[in-house]
């Protein structure tokens, strides 16, 4: 039995703003049913707090850089006996809004203090110096906001092994330098094999220079980041890590047991792959929510995204427009938020095609299963995808994919055939006109009923249960090495 600390800025259903919330507690879970002693650390945020029906103060510990004791509260993680940590600092993390922003947008302006304080907490448990008769043998850190641990204990006799895991690249934890001298690093830190980054302090480097090994969210994507298309200027870095052995992907898993169309509380008819005509219940219900004609011969397609670039909702807005515009027997419904400009394209498209596309702005957790449940294929044109969860619920949910070849995409959905093989609908280019081939293909086969339904059969087959991706995780900590 291992000991694992496993830190994370946000954990499901605590606090959530993509898919680093879901694995935060999938894989925890997983790990813990496998029989390892795997205690999860985030921020105590308001919402957290909120969500929880009690914590107690374990421990009170003093951190480098600021004035006021630091409280370690104790949890469990819900419905579950993981135990959760929370660094508790009213002064950084009570607050409304999301975990990096306010509630109008945009990033928290000491962002960089915020996640420094998060990962001098880390470390503190990470050495036992807490007073909790407690040390891991693996420090688990996820993403930019705790990428400072790993760097912070790396020349400590008698510390954890470390991993750091990539969820996306794309968002590196970049602060001035002003603001470096302000959280009272090391200056050591501050040179290009250490955290500066172009005359910036960055996060993500202190994971990625100072961790045993890197993890990222797919094999695909672990390979992609080492080119100057997806590294965002850490290519050569990572390409050199990747070089010593120490950079591997390991594809995401998802929670068969919340994602499960046979006892999935929030679908109007719950249905399996042996049951598939069940589905159909589930699609009228969802056209009768989005205001639409409930056709049942109609191709309904769903997006479920953050609406921001990488996720190519341009693209999915342009094409269906085509589509339309010729006639084509579609509908699309859409949930998501980010981007005011993204948001009116999709209203405009509502406006413009009122019978044939449904739009809700935000998150609902509640609709998110019934569009899965109720689409006959889910659109995701992401310019780059780490992993991706929305394939891999689509997969289970017999919802077929059409997704980009990249990342985790690439990695989970497997391309039709003209024989009703395979899992999904794949193209290569991030172009209007590759997406309309693939959603042309896929409008084809949906018109022969007995090789959709065999290619919905053969995705509901697939497992990509937390399962497999925790044997995979517990194989590469057992490789750790100092």
């Amino acid at each position: 039995m291992r000991k694992i600390l496993f830190a994370s800025s946000e954990v499901h259903p605590l606090v959530k703003t993509g898919g680093l919330a879901d694995v935060s507690a999938s894989l925890p879970l997983a790990l813990h049913e496998q029989g390892q002693d795997v205690r999860i650390v985030m921020p105590a945020y308001r919402a957290c707090l909120a969500a929880l029906e009690g914590t107690v103060v374990v421990a009170s510990i003093k951190l480098e850089g600021f004035l006021l004791p630091v409280e370690i509260l104790e949890s469990r993680l819900p419905k579950s006996d993981v135990v959760l940590w929370l660094v508790n600092s009213p002064y950084h993390y009570d607050r409304d809004g999301g975990p990096y922003g306010p509630p109008e947008g945009g990033d928290w302006p000491d962002n960089a203090a915020r996640f420094a304080l998060f990962s001098r907490a880390i470390a503190v448990l990470a050495m036992n110096e807490a007073g909790l008769s407690w040390q891991p043998d693996v420090l688990h850190c996820n993403d930019w906001q705790t990428g400072l641990a790993p760097a912070l204990i790396a020349d400590r006799e008698e510390r954890p092994a470390t991993l750091f895991t990539i969820h996306n690249l794309a968002y590196q934890g970049l602060f001035s330098r002003d603001e470096f001298d302000a959280l009272d690093l090391p200056e050591l830190f501050w040179h290009m094999e250490g955290l500066e980054f172009y005359e910036q302090l960055s996060f993500m480097k202190g994971g990625l220079v100072f961790a045993d090994k890197i993890s990222t969210v797919s094999p695909s994507y672990a390979e992609e980041i080492c080119t100057e298309e997806y590294g965002y200027g850490l290519e050569g870095l990572l390409a050199y890590r990747a070089e010593q052995g120490r950079l591997s992907g390991i594809l995401n898993g998802i929670d068969h047991d919340e994602w499960n169309p046979k006892r999935d509380p929030y679908i109007t008819s719950p249905y399996s792959a042996k049951k598939l005509d069940k589905k159909a219940d589930n699609k009228a219900a969802l056209q009768r929510h989005f205001s639409l004609p409930q056709e049942p011969d109609v191709l309904l397609l769903g997006f479920i995204s953050r609406l921001v670039s990488q996720k190519g909702i341009d693209l999915t807005i342009s094409v269906v427009r085509q589509l339309l515009d010729a006639g084509a027997a579609v509908q699309l419904v859409c949930l998501g938020s980010g981007d005011p400009d993204y948001e009116r394209d999709l209203q405009v498209l509502r406006a413009r095609f009122p019978g044939k596309v449904g739009v809700t702005i935000g998150y609902d957790e509640a609709l998110s299963h019934q569009i899965e449940a109720g689409v006959d294929a889910f659109v995701m044109p992401s310019r780059f995808e780490p992993c991706g969860l929305n394939q891999l619920y689509s997969l289970r949910y017999g919802t077929l994919p059409i997704v980009r070849t990249t990342g985790g995409l690439a990695d989970s959905v497997e391309d039709a055939d003209q024989l009703g093989g395979g899992t999904g609908f794949q193209f290569e280019l991030a172009t209007p006109e590759a997406l309309l081939v693939a959603l042309n293909r896929a409008l084809a086969l949906y018109q022969q009923p007995v090789l959709w339904q065999q290619m919905q059969v053969t995705a509901m087959k697939r497992d990509f249960s937390w399962q497999n991706s925790a044997a995979a995780y517990l194989a590469l900590y057992d490789d750790l090495s100092l």
